[in-house]
């Protein structure tokens, strides 16, 4: 009888210690908060007349206007990723600078040929690649129900900015997924 109660206290206590643990040993959550990004700015300028500017907001997959552009022209372009917070948006270039190495952007263009070269002062990753965030258009075609299809791919595990050609700097990648897959109409 002693025995069965000797036993019967060890698995009693083990029940006790184990029960009573306070989960520090769990696997923790993932606290890092990822935010989605809400919008995209793309600030067109004509390099010949800087006072010709556009702005197109591209919100929940709807652009608010056309790009327009004109065949034989070169466009500074830039893009700025937004993230929402309560009831206004603010830029998250700083963070993907910050993790320059998990980000690509890919432009495809359809209904138009445009040269896309990635510029000077565009971010480069520690492999040498330029992300894209700042690049420069020449249109080389009038475009006729043209599309851009602009992409930020988070965590590539291969990035190639000199694709097609060093002299159209469109972008390819391999693996990742898409933080914003942007289709805007060009007039």
């Amino acid at each position: 009888m002693k025995k069965i109660f000797n036993i019967l206290f060890v698995l009693f206590a083990a029940v006790l210690l184990f029960s009573c643990r306070d989960g520090n040993d769990d696997i923790p959550e993932d606290i890092h908060e990822h935010e989605e990004i809400e919008k995209l700015e793309v600030k067109v300028v004509d390099k010949n007349d800087a006072a010709n500017i556009q702005t197109i907001n591209y919100i929940g997959g709807i652009a608010d206007k056309k790009i327009i552009l004109e065949n034989g022209k070169t466009y500074l372009v830039s893009l700025d990723f937004q993230v929402k917070h309560d009831d206004h948006y603010h830029s998250a270039n700083d963070e993907i600078e910050e993790e320059k190495d998990e980000h690509f952007i890919t432009y495809n263009f359809a209904g138009v040929n445009v040269n896309v070269i990635r510029t000077a002062d565009d971010i480069v990753r520690t492999d040498g690649k330029k992300i894209g965030l700042k690049t420069e258009w020449t249109v080389a075609s009038a475009p006729s129900s043209a599309k851009v299809n602009i992409k930020l791919i988070h965590g590539p595990s291969s990035v190639n900015d000199n694709f097609p050609s060093s002299a159209n700097q469109l972008g390819s990648v391999t693996g990742g997924e898409s933080d914003v897959d942007a289709l805007i109409d060009i007039q």
